[in-house]
């Protein structure tokens, strides 16, 4: 159960380090398995190659359990990627999640392999390991079948697992058959209570910001009404822009209007909207407990 991490910004529009190592440490107070750093939730690629190390360096400056964590590592130009990549090895992050290169369409799977085999030959150490992201609808690329299976046989034991936010069920299910050595997470804690009938790891998922306590109890055997609860607060924030209505709903459970700013090109969710959906979540029973604010 891995919550993809928004990232604290200040008012400058640059990402607070400390601040992200805090949140990141809240996470996994509130039963969060792991996280996901500097994700799309996370606005990374937002982000300079600078200001993305300085996150992980942060992060791993604290003291945090990084065997917890993987860190999104992906970047259109190649270069980029070995350096993010390397840099979150080094640091000891026990995984890295890397988006195929989104710029250049249409690529074959044979230059999305060698892309991905490209960064594991360059960054050259034994402790990469890597996750595949596949999110077709931002990076306009589907990771195949074929591509993971090139990868896997050049590099071999380095491929660790996918992260899928394709939505299509049947593709995350086939390759959870096809790839049993790999660690398959889906997007949504909405499946979470099936998950491990499915042949899945768990999932990566950024309404977890929102929903850890709740998603911790259903991964760990939850009631009938906590499945239904969790659906119902998945499907209610995935109504709206996922990364303003976390920042809305993260402003409110901290009460820290900082927490609204996102990066340029995305917005802050507005007046109206944070309030329906508000109403709309305390029409759900769990959710009067996922609101309460942290002790200071």
């Amino acid at each position: 159960m891995i919550c993809a991490a928004l990232t604290p910004i200040d008012a400058t529009l640059a990402p607070d380090g400390a601040a992200a190592a805090a949140y990141c440490a809240w996470l996994l107070e509130r039963g969060c398995d792991g996280i996901n750093l500097l994700g799309t939730t996370g606005e990374a690629t937002s982000l300079s190659v600078g200001q993305r190390m300085a996150v992980m360096s942060a992060v791993a400056d604290a003291g945090l359990p990084l065997r917890r964590f993987m860190v999104g590592t992906g970047a259109a130009a190649l270069a980029d990627a070995v350096a993010l990549t390397a840099h979150a090895t080094r640091l000891g992050f026990a995984g890295t999640l890397v988006v195929p290169p989104f710029y250049f369409k249409p690529v074959t799977d044979d230059g999305v392999a060698e892309y991905y085999a490209e960064l594991v030959r360059r960054v050259d150490d034994p402790r990469l390991r890597l996750y595949f992201y596949n999110f077709p609808a931002l990076s306009g690329i589907t990771i195949s079948p074929a591509v993971i299976a090139a990868v896997a046989e050049r590099c071999p034991g380095v491929a660790a697992g996918v992260k899928d936010s394709s939505g299509d069920r049947a593709y995350a299910l086939d390759l959870a058959r096809r790839f049993p050595e790999l660690a398959i997470f889906p997007s949504s804690e909405a499946g979470l209570d099936t998950a491990r009938a499915d042949g899945f790891a768990g999932c990566i998922s950024a309404t977890i910001n929102v929903t850890a306590p709740l998603a911790a109890r259903v991964w760990s055997g939850g009631s009938d009404a906590d499945v239904r609860d969790l659906r119902a607060l998945r499907e209610t924030i995935a109504r709206y822009p996922l990364v303003p209505a976390l920042r809305a709903l993260a402003a409110q459970i901290f009460g820290d209007e900082g927490w609204t700013r996102p990066l340029p090109p995305l917005s802050a969710l507005g007046a109206q909207a944070r309030a329906e959906l508000d109403a709309a979540l305390r029409g759900i029973p769990a959710y009067g407990a996922l609101r309460e604010r942290p002790a200071a």
